[in-house]
């Protein structure tokens, strides 16, 4: 049986009066994983940060804070983090939060067997390297970094990173190998039905970091049901009739859907915009696209008015930069984007001798992202000037493999959020010898990248962000075209449910 037809089956079921205690939730695909920062996509990330906690995590402003730390002292030359752990932590199978856990979650991410997303990002190869980590005491651990890195708790705050989640050791086998998440989140993993559902379970034993109120990662997040049921489900229309009915408490849904949901008796929505940027990312190295004049006819002969509007039925709104529209760094600088030229774009082809090779854009149908509406929106635009290009659709696990792999000539992607602009320009840059997936290598760029990230002082870091902003658009390795919109349909006796930065947060929601 196919996944499309599995989920539609499970959905009468669902309906059941019976099940009063159960939210149940539906995204766009399957988690990659259960492993935290390994093996992960947006999906996998929030379903696991649930689960797992870190010694830091994200604010609702975007600010990392104390998470499983009660509090961080950091030293005045910046290189040592010593983490005042929380008293009465457990982990799901009971066991009291330890620094030794800490040190062997830890010694596990740095171990290249696990493959950890962000292993770059602490051993060294993007610049900062964490030369030791210790637990002198049963409450603290100590970590030295090897230079000023201002952005090191955003780091471990991560989302893709898997917030770096302290994990117990019963979550991998006696031989070492992968088991199953033994967290300290308010929710534990429950059963995993691959291509179907994930279960994840009330921890009736978690205690809130601080406060009564949600902050984020941060703040109250306690579980308010026994039982929470994610559904994977691709088909934009199953998921229409499962809300409808009742089967489905809360999806995100396509802008295109927002219009009639406000009509309905039974449904509400609620929108917001997040730093989830929508874009091309374009390969460099590429025998083509090395020539930045075809780059950049590429990204002028877009009219983004029109192909923003049209992929979010007049919710969006166009940003052509790294840094999202909401963000206290979106500036005069960033609001200048992409001028919409196609006779230049034209000069510019003819100027690098194209003639008319073909260029082939990757895109995925997933219903939750405009990956292929939006090729479709700007290969019309492309053709119209003279860019041969052609959409080849992918499933998006084949697309993400070969993201990470940099094996693309072009591609239509969804980058998850990044609070600070520095993680932003870094997520898309860096040298491609070593992470392959990365699209701008520009070194005066990584040097800007680092300089934003050895200061929080705002009015330093405006004007590195300001260059680094003008030269994407020069070089134009990425042409993003807009952040995402938060849509989520929710049943109406669903309360407590709020959109945070394309996350699905499920701790403080309630059935009544």
């Amino acid at each position: 049986m196919n996944r499309l037809l599995t989920s539609a089956c499970l959905l009468p079921l669902l309906s059941s009066p019976g099940i009063a205690q159960t939210i149940t939730a539906a995204l766009s695909q399957d988690i990659r994983s259960s492993n935290p920062g390994v093996n992960r996509d947006g999906n996998t990330d929030i379903v696991m940060l649930h689960v797992v906690e870190g010694l830091v995590g994200y604010s609702q402003g975007g600010i990392p804070g104390p998470l499983l730390a009660e509090r961080v002292d950091v030293s005045p030359d910046g290189k040592v983090y010593t983490f005042a752990l929380r008293k009465g932590v457990r982990f799901h199978n009971g066991a009291e939060l330890t620094s030794a856990d800490v040190l062997w979650s830890w010694n596990r991410y740095m171990d290249p067997k696990t493959e950890w997303r962000c292993l770059a990002d602490f051993d060294g190869r993007n610049g900062t390297k964490v030369v030791s980590a210790e637990a002198p005491g049963p409450e603290t651990f100590v970590m030295t970094i090897n230079r000023l890195d201002a952005m090191f708790l955003d780091t471990m705050s991560r989302p893709d990173c898997g917030g770096t989640g302290i994990l117990h050791k019963n979550s991998v086998k006696a031989d070492g190998s992968w088991d199953k998440p033994v967290g300290t989140g308010p929710f534990s993993f429950g059963e995993w039905k691959r291509g179907q559902s994930v279960q994840l379970l009330a921890f009736d034993a978690y205690s809130s970091p601080k406060g009564d109120k949600r902050d984020g990662f941060l703040g109250a997040k306690k579980a308010l049901v026994k039982e929470v049921k994610i559904l994977a489900i691709p088909d934009g229309a199953t998921v229409k009739a499962g809300l409808q009915s009742g089967a489905i408490d809360i999806s995100s849904v396509p802008e295109s859907e927002v219009s009639e949901i406000r009509k309905s008796s039974n449904l509400e929505i609620r929108t917001g915009t997040n730093p989830v940027r929508h874009g091309f990312i374009l390969q460099t190295r590429d025998p083509l696209l090395n020539n930045v004049k075809i780059r950049q006819a590429l990204a002028i002969s877009i009219n983004y008015e029109e192909l923003v509007g049209a992929v979010t039925s007049g919710l969006g709104k166009v940003n052509n930069s790294p840094v999202y529209d909401t963000s206290q760094y979106f500036g005069q600088a960033e609001r200048k984007g992409f001028s919409y030229d196609p006779a230049k774009a034209q000069a510019l082809l003819k100027e690098a001798g194209y003639k008319g090779e073909k260029i082939s854009i990757i895109a995925n149908k997933r219903a939750t992202v405009p990956s292929f509406n939006s090729a479709v929106v700007a290969q019309q635009m492309w053709r119209s000037v003279g860019l041969n290009v052609d959409i080849e659709v992918l499933d998006w696990a084949t697309q993400l493999d070969r993201y990470n792999k940099g094996n693309q000539m072009m591609a239509s992607i969804t980058y998850s959020p990044r609070f600070d602009p520095a993680l932003g320009f870094e997520q898309i840059s860096g040298p491609k010898d070593k992470q392959p997936r990365k699209v701008w290598e520009n070194p005066q760029a990584l040097k800007l990248i680092e300089k934003a990230s050895q200061t929080t002082d705002a009015a330093i870091r405006q004007p590195i962000f300001d260059e680094l902003h003008a030269m994407l658009l020069e070089d134009v390795p990425v042409i993003f075209t807009h952040n995402d919109i938060d849509c989520l349909a929710h049943n109406k006796r669903i309360t407590g449910l709020a959109p945070w930065a394309s996350n699905l947060i499920l701790w403080g929601v309630a059935k009544n």
